[in-house]
């Protein structure tokens, strides 16, 4: 990889109609990351100097999505054009001396791996002037087409909206996005027209320029897969689908077990380890890692939580935010955790809810249990200690702490801490009425016939 400085301006200025959204449509997620964000977090990992969203339509809902994570903006208040788009980043790039990147918001599947080759060829022994991605897609439709010999040098470029027939027979075409020097950007971009069907400033027309200034520039190619925009719903869920067969893909090249890959669902993040089994429809949120033989039955969904080696989820499971899983440990069919650590070997089996709760190792959670740690304004914590049992239908009102080894009795509803090993039976005692029942309907059914 080439030393020279990088700069990626990545375009986001488009209204994207088609969308019908309030939602900018960079900001549409795939695998659970806006768009924008995937191919931020992909630029970061070529340390660039700088990163520059050009931004327009919807301006600040983009603005505030790439803030925190230190890129900057520049505004492009009307849409004239690709080359019009980029030229509103000269100030944000003033001074920089370097290789400058130039992507689509909604173009957001390109990796680093070709970002990189962008660069080094740009670097090559011919120096081209400009690098331009290209592709080959199944139907290559409306795209621009790139006229190059068999070395990759670009001998034109035309927009298919301007291209002769002969033209258009060709099947490389433009993916729009380019590696050129800063040096060379911008002063090429100074003398672009609009003289063309659509009347806009269209950023290929840079390499024409420095085509007859006598300098080439060149082509690389890449899968169509991988420079897929997104301009519609319909797009967006076929790019998700193509990220998802992708990545279940390389889930079980890495040693996972998908019973049904085609009904799970990750997300940017997931991280499995070895041998972890995954049933059918199964769908990861954000934010989810799974040692090394765990099982997370059918038809869970799993987000924020970190579950140990050994561990069993589900099947009919779900895991909110915080959720802590131990070495071996179970959470059963119809259970919720949120915010809930649960200790090796601690067992949940069914029809539980857990919220903001410790659960110390070999702790028996029963059937119906709740935490119930939320009195209409604030969350409080509950703690239950090793070798605990609670019965079926017991409800522990937080702040409580169950102690050590402690057993609470079927139906018991928990106010005041319950000391190590004792019994904790909070239940009035029963009392039986002979014959009430009886009577009891014997009184409603004459009240029902009016007697």
């Amino acid at each position: 990889m080439t030393t020279t400085p990088i700069a990626a301006v990545i375009l986001a200025a488009g209204s994207g109609t088609r969308m019908k959204s309030d939602l900018h449509k960079v900001l549409h997620p795939i695998a659970g990351r806006p768009m924008l964000l995937h191919l931020v977090d992909t630029v970061s990992a070529l340390s660039p100097e700088r990163t520059v969203v050009v931004v327009g339509a919807r301006s600040e809902q983009v603005e505030a999505a790439v803030a925190p994570h230190g890129v900057a903006t520049a505004h492009q208040a009307e849409q004239l054009g690709t080359g019009h788009a980029v030229a509103q980043a000269q100030a944000a790039l003033a001074g920089f001396d370097g290789d400058v990147l130039i992507l689509y918001g909604d173009v957001p599947l390109v990796t680093g791996a070709t970002m990189r080759r962008m660069v080094e060829r740009l670097h090559g022994a011919d120096a081209p002037a400009a690098v331009v991605l290209g592709f080959r897609p199944a139907d290559p439709a409306a795209y621009g087409r790139i006229i190059a010999d068999g070395e990759g040098r670009i001998a034109k470029m035309v927009e298919y909206k301007d291209a002769s027939p002969e033209e258009r027979a060709e099947t490389l075409c433009n993916s729009g996005l380019m590696a050129v020097r800063s040096t060379d950007l911008f002063a090429l971009l100074a003398r672009v027209g609009n003289d063309n069907a659509a009347g806009e400033y269209y950023l290929p027309d840079i390499v024409m320029l420095a085509a007859g200034d006598g300098r080439a520039s060149a082509v690389i190619e890449t899968d169509a897969v991988e420079v897929t925009g997104v301009n519609s719903r319909g797009e967006l869920a076929a790019l998700e689908a193509q990220w998802q067969h992708a990545r279940r893909a390389r889930a079980m090249a890495e040693g996972a077990t998908l019973v049904a890959p085609e009904t799970v669902w990750f997300a940017h993040d997931t991280v499995l380890g070895r041998d972890v089994l995954i049933e059918p429809n199964v769908v990861f949120g954000p934010g989810v890692s799974v040692a090394d033989g765990a099982s997370i039955r059918a038809f869970c969904h799993v987000e924020g939580a970190a579950i140990a080696s050994g561990a069993e989820i589900g099947p009919y499971a779900r895991l909110r935010p915080g959720t802590v899983v131990g070495e071996k440990a179970r959470i059963g069919n119809f259970v919720e955790t949120k915010k809930a650590v649960l200790g090796k070997g601690a067992k949940a089996n069914h029809l539980t809810y857990l919220g903001d709760v410790e659960v110390g190792a070999g702790a028996n959670i029963g059937a119906g249990t709740i935490t119930c740690n939320y009195d209409g304004f604030f969350k409080y914590k509950t703690r239950i200690g090793a070798g605990a049992f609670i019965g079926s239908n017991s409800a522990l009102v937080a702040p409580v702490a169950i102690g050590d080894g402690a057993i609470v009795a079927a139906g018991a509803v928990v106010t005041t801490d319950v000391e190590a090993d004792a019994l904790a039976l909070v239940r009035p005692e029963r009392a039986t009425k002979p014959g009430w029942a009886k009577r009891f309907r014997a009184m409603m059914t004459a009240r029902k016939e009016g007697k």
